[in-house]
């Protein structure tokens, strides 16, 4: 008896101890990855001439190219990586279903077609295309939501919808492109490969307030969330009203992504990678939703940098992700035939 007393509490420490571990070690190295790209570029600094560039030092001679340059695309880096990896792990979690996140069911085609129709068809630019790409994310969501929600927001049947209306969504675009006149066609493709080129502080402050509301949100349903993983009628005897729980999880993801996406263009495959490397870093449900946030941050910052200073050729962070998210996907298709489709 008094084995067994001695045994549980370590049980239950050792889950606890490892997620601490994990999520210590996932922000030591978004953070190391930071200081990278403020020290290293075409030519590398000293950490104490970074650190005198940041400060405001009188007479740094790096002030310009980190304060101006790096921070900035550093910074939205983070925030975006942060709310792709979160909006998209909010989705899995909630469906039960590892495919299931804003890259295959149309949020990120949404605001892709939009922001092509506002450059091409309205001739518009700047923050207008992020306002119509954001509107147009939270429109399709809810018009997936819509016609998904006969008898429950059932999670196969939302999955469907949303490829079916990102493959119209994606022939859309694809015909206004071709339309388009050549410098139209240029600035769309750039804004939807996703890239971080010419970033701005000021591109960051809308993100970093989504993250902060629309995270606060995710933080104060988690536990509801949690619920859902175990299906609806568990998730209801245990007090949870599932489609409440999934009307607020939808709109807090659909939001980061969709804001996130207005402001970098839709990087592929962050928001669809971050939960699954996160759940095998993290078995459980608890601290999932940081832990995914903190991959999505790494993954966008570390794609940045291996495609402007690694590759033979400067490439777009989507560009990087993109490659190293295709084949993960067939990977997660194949392991979702054998398990269930479990995250």
């Amino acid at each position: 008896m008094s084995d067994m007393s001695l045994a549980t509490p370590r049980a239950y420490r050792r889950p606890s101890t490892r997620r601490i571990q994990v999520l210590a070690l996932l922000t030591a190295l978004v953070a190391g990855l930071i200081l990278l790209t403020l020290s290293c570029g075409r030519g590398c600094l000293a950490p104490g001439d970074v650190f005198a560039a940041l400060t405001g030092a009188p007479g740094a001679d790096a002030s310009f190219v980190v304060s101006e340059l790096r921070l900035p695309r550093a910074v939205l880096g983070l925030v975006a990586g942060l709310s792709f990896g979160l909006g998209g792990v909010a989705f899995q979690v909630m469906l039960r279903n590892p495919l299931a996140s804003p890259d295959i069911i149309g949020i990120s085609a949404s605001a892709g077609a939009a922001a092509v129709f506002a450059i091409v068809i309205l001739s518009v630019d700047g923050w207008l295309v992020s306002l119509i790409a954001v509107v147009a994310g939270l429109g399709v969501a809810l018009l997936i939501w819509t016609l998904s929600a006969r008898r429950g927001a059932a999670g196969a049947r939302l999955i469907l919808i949303g490829i079916g209306i990102s493959a119209m969504l994606d022939s859309i675009t694809s015909y206004v492109l071709l339309e388009a006149p050549a410098w139209d066609r240029a600035e769309a493709l750039r804004w939807l490969t996703g890239s971080l080129n010419g970033a701005q502080l000021t591109q960051a402050i809308p993100v970093a307030g989504a993250l902060l509301i629309f995270g606060g949100l995710l933080a104060f349903t988690a536990r509801d969330l949690e619920a859902l993983r175990l299906g609806d009628d568990t998730a209801q005897a245990l007090g949870v009203r599932a489609d409440g729980t999934r009307l607020r999880v939808t709109l807090a993801a659909v939001g980061l992504v969709a804001i996130a996406t207005a402001a970098t263009g839709p990087i592929a495959f962050v928001a669809f990678l971050s939960g699954p490397i996160a759940a095998r870093l993290l078995p459980g449900a608890k601290g999932l939703l940081l832990g995914a946030a903190l991959v999505g941050a790494f993954l966008v910052i570390a794609g940045d940098f291996v495609g402007q200073f690694l590759l033979p050729a400067r490439l777009p962070v989507g560009v990087v992700t993109g490659a190293v998210g295709a084949p993960f996907l067939l990977y997660l298709i194949i392991r979702a035939n054998k398990n269930g489709g479990t995250l």
